[in-house]
């Protein structure tokens, strides 16, 4: 019998698990290689789902059904006082990313999951890719999968001149336990996906699992997204300066982050939020802020290796389609090898697909952020800063689809 065709994936989060898994029922012998010592459950927060998203997971093997998360049949816009200033009929499954990724590695052997395993360098040729660990190891495959996120270190090495963009504002976040909220809090936000529109800000929260994956009332969570304008050189460059004067511009580690920032934050939040998403922000335990990136790879097929997930586009959070497109990434790759044994061939196949898609997401998402900018520099921001700050299109098009529109 012909041997399995090996392959590498570096990175253990969901793109490399949706990766692996479909490799792995396609008959490769995979193995997944992620840098972060211990088990990354319970990282991460909530994550819209897509019916793509769903097809993805029911290739992987994975039940796609109402246990992955909590159903909401509607939108609502809050405003400033706490009324509701607009409506929209739009059923949605919210899951956590913790819910996400218990599925997926669940459904991936631990033997073929190696925690702990730092990239240094890889090299390649025409029989097959090697890829060396910092610990020593070296591990030779047929095809190699980038899936190492935003700060990708294959792509680094195969495309320096791809960089992350700040895009001028920055997102607060945070999970809110159902029962440590008050009973309007509750009983005005948990049967929603809702949205707060302060001038140049924006809002979204939405209920998902909460311990133990748990979606019964009263043990659910409330996730929310909180989005502010932060000048790169002044206002952001201080956010992410910890006490002792170091400069974080990739993200400031959410333990790191000084008390006055916090302080400020939770401030704000009773200025210019409802008073329904205030208490969010008021009660989070783990209050924290991420810096919103642009991202586009130029290339995603280099011989034996693919660029996949955040390792390949990052698109701001504005379309909720960072974890669908990482898993309609893998399976694309995987049907693209489907066809034939010549690896180099079939990512190409896989590029010309995603190639695409990615620029696509990445322009919609810009269009949709566009208005909450620090600064806004061409007529095109302009021109989408005016379409997209209104309550009904925020909520038609925010964390949909961009192809369902």
């Amino acid at each position: 019998m012909k041997a399995a065709r090996k392959a590498v994936v570096v990175g253990g989060s969901l793109g490399g698990l949706f990766a692996a898994n479909l490799l792995l029922r396609a008959g490769w012998d995979v193995h997944v290689y992620e840098r972060v010592a211990e088990e990354l459950q319970g990282r991460g927060a909530g994550i819209v789902t897509h019916p793509e998203l769903m097809e993805v997971l029911s290739a992987a093997g994975i039940a796609a059904d109402d246990s992955l998360g909590v159903t909401v049949a509607q939108r609502v816009t809050l405003a400033q006082d706490g009324s509701i200033a607009g409506k929209r009929e739009l059923p949605q499954l919210l899951t956590a990313w913790g819910r996400l990724y218990h599925v997926l590695r669940s459904a991936f052997p631990d033997a073929r999951y190696h925690n702990g395993k730092h990239l240094t360098s890889l090299a390649q040729d025409a029989d097959a890719v090697e890829a060396r660990f910092a610990d020593g190891e070296i591990v030779s495959a047929d095809l190699l999968i980038a899936a190492d996120g935003l700060r990708s270190a294959v792509r680094q090495s195969l495309l320096p001149q791809v960089r992350p963009q700040y895009a001028g504002y920055i997102a607060w976040r945070g999970l809110v336990e159902e029962s440590a909220l008050s009973e309007r809090a509750q009983r005005e936000l948990f049967p929603y996906f809702a949205f707060g529109l302060p001038p140049r800000e924006q809002m979204i929260a939405y209920p998902v699992a909460g311990q133990n994956n748990s979606v019964a009332p009263g043990h659910r969570r409330y996730n929310f997204v909180w989005y502010r304008p932060a000048d790169e050189v002044s206002t952001f460059r201080s956010m992410v300066t910890d006490a002792s004067g170091k400069v974080w511009p990739d993200g400031i580690p959410p333990p790191l982050i000084r008390p006055e920032v916090l302080e400020e934050a939770r401030t704000a939040a009773h200025q210019v939020l409802s008073p329904q998403f205030a208490e969010l922000v008021e009660k989070t335990e783990n209050l924290f802020f991420q810096p919103i990136f642009d991202l586009e790879s130029t290339q995603l097929a280099f011989g034996r290796v693919a660029l996949l997930g955040d390792a390949a586009f990052v698109a701001r959070p504005h379309c909720g389609m960072g974890v669908t497109k990482a898993g309609s990434d893998a399976r694309a790759l995987a049907e693209a090898l489907a066809y034939g044994d010549d690896v180099s061939k079939a990512l190409l196949r896989y590029e010309a697909e995603r190639l695409q898609e990615g620029a696509f997401i990445v322009g919609h998402a810009r269009a949709l952020g566009a208005y909450m900018q620090a600064q806004i520099s061409t007529p095109e921001e302009r021109e989408m800063a005016e379409r997209y700050r209104s309550p009904e299109a925020v909520m038609r098009e925010t964390a949909v689809s961009p192809r369902t529109l």
